[in-house]
This record gives structure tokens, sequence and C-alpha cells, in this order.
């Protein structure tokens, strides 16, 4: 529950400054009256709100444990006060179950004291434990909630698995270009002397000496250029368009395709299955696309199935989503399957994105090979280029 500060005045108009917990500004003033005092001014504490976000796993976790307590007929209480004393790695996921116990004790539904929880929460998981709040079906909500993040975890851990090998790749690329140009390449050309350089020896040996003299420039240059990137990408327009671009890319827009999809497709349905309305699971399911030109074309969707237009029709005209994806939700409309559709076609999407990013891996593996085989080539080149002209003039040694 939120900790408001406040200064106020008391029946003898002597100011008065402490802290009083609140479930909202009305409850405050509520709770001012009923002390006779009057707030000249106040401000939200909430010491217990926090910027760490509960990774899917740990969600799926969450969920887990609660909606096999909740099937057992424990309380949420009790629950979350069971929960709260098992042991942590994470001592700031330990201050969210407390925190969570706390609130919950004091009066608030779950997805009331999630939500004051901060960021550490999805929205997505609030609102359907609203939902499932409402509706009375908060253990079926929990459990389905469980299996959600529990795939999306998956899917993204075995994404992350596959890129483990390029980055690998890179990172040694990397290491081995820096120490071939700052070690190895400075007492080389020291050797040669004062001989005629071919131009891409020359260039080589300026590489190399920036690197070895003046190496703090380029970090400055790296991090400037990273602390640009990221100001820029938070501009709404120009995030917009670097979405749109992605979509575009030759291989990695066919898979951001079926990633997204799956992602909709997922959500949808278990926002659908939960009994949240169509409109207000596309209001929801439109914000966890993680694209920004994707999530764009959302109102004019809703707005059209507000108007009466099929799911099927209207999904067809957002671009960034598969092509099966509108096929199999009017298979499901036309058969009364709608929620069942849904997951297969995420299960479906799921498969293919793994196997869409196995084969992305496959065809940076050998590009990476060429860049690293192309910047030691171009290295022995220019080495090999000076020898050779002191091999077939000898006379550039004389004197």
């Amino acid at each position: 529950m939120p900790k408001y500060q406040f200064t106020a005045l008391d029946i003898d108009n002597t100011k008065i400054t402490a802290t009083v917990d609140a479930r909202d500004e009305n409850d405050f003033r509520k709770t001012m009256r009923a002390k006779n005092l009057v707030p000249v001014k106040f401000k939200i504490l909430d010491e217990r709100r926090t910027t760490y976000r509960l990774k899917a796993n740990e969600v799926s976790e969450f969920c887990r444990q609660l909606a096999s307590m909740l099937s057992s007929g424990i309380t949420a209480v009790r629950a979350m006060e069971i929960m709260k004393e098992r042991d942590f790695k994470n001592i700031r996921i330990k201050r969210i179950y407390e925190n969570v116990h706390k609130d919950v004790q004091q009066g608030l539904t779950m997805s009331e004291a999630m939500r004051a929880q901060g960021s550490a929460f999805p929205e997505l998981l609030m609102n359907m434990f609203a939902s499932g709040e409402a509706s009375g079906q908060l253990e079926s909500v929990t459990d389905k909630m469980a299996i959600h993040y529990d795939k999306d975890h998956r899917l993204n851990s075995k994404i992350k698995s596959a890129l483990n090998y390029p980055k690998i790749l890179s990172v040694v690329t990397l290491v081995v270009v820096i120490a071939i140009f700052v070690f190895i390449m400075p007492s080389f050309f020291e050797a040669l002397g004062d001989i005629p350089l071919p131009a891409i020896t020359r260039a080589v040996v300026f590489i190399s000496n920036f690197l070895v003299e003046k190496w703090y420039i380029l970090i400055i240059v790296v991090l400037s250029i990273a602390a640009l990137a990221s100001y820029v990408m938070k501009v709404p327009s120009v995030r917009l368009k670097f979405d749109k671009l992605k979509l575009k890319l030759p291989t990695i827009g066919g898979l951001l395709h079926i990633i997204y999809t799956a992602r909709f497709a997922r959500t949808l349905s278990s926002l659908y299955s939960s009994g949240v309305s169509m409109i207000k699971a596309l209001e929801i399911s439109g914000t966890i696309i993680g694209n920004k030109y994707i999530e764009g074309q959302f109102p004019n969707v809703i707005r059209d199935v507000r108007n009466g237009e099929a799911l099927s029709v209207s999904v067809r005209k957002i671009d960034g989503f598969d092509n099966k994806l509108p096929n199999t939700v009017l298979i499901g409309e036309e058969s009364g399957r709608l929620e069942q559709m849904l997951v297969s076609i995420a299960d479906s999407f799921e498969y293919e994105a793994e196997q869409a990013t196995g084969r992305l891996v496959q065809m940076l593996e050998p590009v990476m090979l060429i860049v690293l085989a192309g910047v030691i080539g171009t290295v022995l080149i220019s080495v090999m280029t000076p020898l050779m002209s002191a091999y077939n003039n000898p006379d550039m040694f004389a004197g």
C-alpha cells in the first residue's frame, strides 16, 4: 500500500509533518478527515515500488506457486505468506514477494498489490489477474499465466542460446584483430625500417598506430555513438521507422514476423480464454508485441472490430504478422473454436521461430568466418607486399 508523506494543520492550527498508509488519494483524504487534519501538501513515498522487472521465468515461477496453493484452497494472503519465506538467490525478488504479501494482508487484491510494486510485474499479468478476480477464476488464470510465461521464457532462451555461438565468434574475431594490430604489427613494421610501403600497408600501419597511441579516442567515439543511438531510439518517430525497417530486412525480418505473430496469438488466446472481451484483449495484446510499428496499427484494428468487422479481416490488415494468422483466425471463427486455434497457431509459430533462428545462425557463422578471414587476409597482404618488394629490390636495404 502506498505511503503518503504530508504536512497538515490540526484543530489548533499547528503544522504536523508525518506519513500515513493509504490505498489512494481518496483514502488518504478520508484518513486526514478522521484525524481532524487539513492537508497542506502531500506526496506519495511508496518505498516499496521497484525498478526491478521480473523475468519471464521468474513470473512463471510466481504464477505456478500461487496457482498450486490456490487450487489447494489456500487463501491469497496465506499463499503469499508461504511463498515469501522460501530461499531467494535474488534479494530484490524476495522484497517483491514480501511487499505483495503485506499489501494483500492490508486488504488489496492481488492485482492491486502487484501494481503497487511499480514495474516488477508485466502489465499483461496484472490485467489478467484483475480479470480473474472479477470473474472468480483467479486460480485458472494464474495457472494459464504460468504456462504462458514458461513458454515465453523457453522460446527466448532457445533463441538466445542459438545466438551464443555468433556472439562468441564476434568477440574472438575482435580480440584477434586488436591483438594483431596492437601487439604484432607495430614490431613488424618497425623492422621494415624506411623502405617505401604500398597503400594497403600504409593503411594498416595507420590503423595500428591509431589503436596503440590514440585508443582512448576510439573508446570515446564508440561510447558516444552508443549514447546517441540510445537517445535517438527513444524518439517515437525514429523508433517507429526503425521497427518498420527491421521487418523489411532479409531473413531477420521473416524471423521477426514469426516471433511477433506467436507472441500476439499466445497473449490474445490467454486473455480471450479468461473471459476478457475481445476489444479489451486486443488493447492489451497490442501493447506487448515489442514493435512500435505493429503496435501503432492496433487502434484501427480495435475500431474495425468494435464496428462489427470480423477479427480475421481486421488482423489481415496488420503489416508485420505472418499471413497464416488471419486464415487460422478465420477457421477458428467459422468453427467456433477461436481460442483453440489461437493456441495452436502460437505453438506452431514458436516452433517455426526456433527453426528460423537455427537457420539464421547457420547463415551467420560462415559470414563471420569470412569477415575474420578477410581481416587476416588483408593484414597478410599488407605484410607480404613490402617483403616481396624488398626481395625483388635488395638495393632498398643498402646503406
